[in-house]
């Protein structure tokens, strides 16, 4: 019905069918420059890195009623096979067991430091206040950043990142991913974490570094108390990881790992409710990059939000719907060619499958948890 319709109308307004297919291969013509000139580096060869002295190491981790994970998790940060490092978790007015979890570590790891903050039922206070506190009680000038409920993916973490602290680096960007589970939105979510990834990763490759991970991230103690920290966005809850970037990363002195070793993999969420408070966290964060940032990001989701979209009405439309499908085929496999190299790079199982669907629905989506973040602002915490 729908198609009779679409083609009734173009058979009585052609000029209005043609300004579409040209918008359409105007979007088409966009997108092929974002993957090939961009997101295509992420496949390329990557070239050994030059031995580096071991530096000390200061792993900070936040913790808000994480008891559960870090009974499983914090020994693999713990046993990182690295000479010199200390990891502080700063437990943030925690209502669990969290405390007596981390003193029991404290028994046989003496590399493990705690730091607590009060709850103070009148003054509430985000991730930034906990890793603030956390960062001050780091004594090496390194910072590596992980969340409580993440994991190195091997004992060489550590090393793996600390390979990047050269004397003419800021800031090292590692992947973390989320662990593989049953069902079609833990493939979405592994999706979305591993595009975010190819995004960031291959921004910076060519020269602009725009954001980072809180749960695989690296910077400089000094660099932090020089640019004040989160003063300038301490009012907004998410911003901790991406915002600090974005305000202060130097495309020559930033970093990326690409090893496996150097990755990390967290507890992914439940479901899709909670995925979606945490985007429209994230979304409160995003308005704050540079505006040429923001136009890059935006106008890659511009084009192939209507790129899809007038695929869909021009597909109804004869003879323009041949040269709509050639083109959307030559940027599907293109499409796909990358999302199978970001795969294997970040190692994301079970996904390729669902690649096309995933990059169809996850604009609209992000749409509507962009606006709903906008409404719903001072209802989003960080736990």
């Amino acid at each position: 019905m729908m198609g009779e319709l679409l083609k009734n109308f173009f058979w009585v307004q052609p000029t209005i069918a043609t300004w579409f297919a040209y918008a359409f291969v105007l979007f088409w013509l966009v997108q092929m420059c974002y993957y090939i000139f961009v997101f295509m580096r992420i496949g390329r060869r990557v070239k050994p890195k030059e031995y580096q002295p071991i530096v000390p190491v200061s792993v900070v981790i936040c913790a808000k009623n994480e008891s559960e994970n870090l009974k499983e998790r914090l020994k693999f940060v713990l046993e990182q096979d690295y000479p010199e490092f200390e990891v502080i978790v700063v437990n943030d007015s925690s209502t669990d067991d969290t405390i007596m979890v981390l003193n029991e570590f404290k028994k046989f790891y003496k590399n493990l430091y705690v730091t607590e903050i009060e709850r103070d039922k009148r003054f509430g206070h985000g991730k930034k206040l906990a890793l603030t506190i956390g960062i001050k009680a780091a004594k090496y000038e390194w910072l590596l950043l992980t969340d409580a409920d993440c994991k190195p993916e091997s004992k060489y973490w550590i090393r793996t990142m600390a390979q990047n602290f050269t004397d003419d680096t800021d800031f090292v960007l590692g992947y973390g991913g989320y662990e593989e589970k049953r069902g079609l939105f833990n493939k979405l979510l592994r999706y979305d974490a591993g595009f975010i990834a190819l995004q960031y990763f291959t921004y910076a490759e060519v020269g602009m570094p725009y954001m980072g991970v809180g749960r695989n991230l690296a910077y400089r103690k000094s660099l932090f108390f020089k640019t004040k920290g989160f003063a300038s966005h301490s009012r907004l809850m998410s911003g901790d990881d991406d915002i600090f970037v974005n305000d202060n990363a130097v495309k020559n002195k930033v970093k990326l790992e690409y090893n496996p070793h150097g990755f990390t993999s967290c507890v992914p969420q439940e479901n899709f409710s909670k995925w979606n408070h945490q985007k429209q966290r994230h979304f409160t964060a995003s308005e704050r990059y540079k505006t040429s940032h923001k136009l890059v990001l935006g106008l890659e989701q511009l084009s192939r939000t209507l790129f899809y979209l007038l695929a869909v009405i021009l597909a109804f439309v004869w003879p323009i719907s041949l040269g709509v499908g050639v083109l959307f085929l030559l940027r599907y496999f293109v499409f796909l060619y990358t999302i199978i190299k970001t795969s294997k790079r970040f190692n994301i199982k079970g996904v390729s499958g669902w690649a096309i669907l995933f990059d169809f629905v996850l604009p609209y989506i992000n749409l509507v948890q962009l606006l709903l973040s906008k409404f719903r602002r001072d209802r989003l915490t960080w736990k």
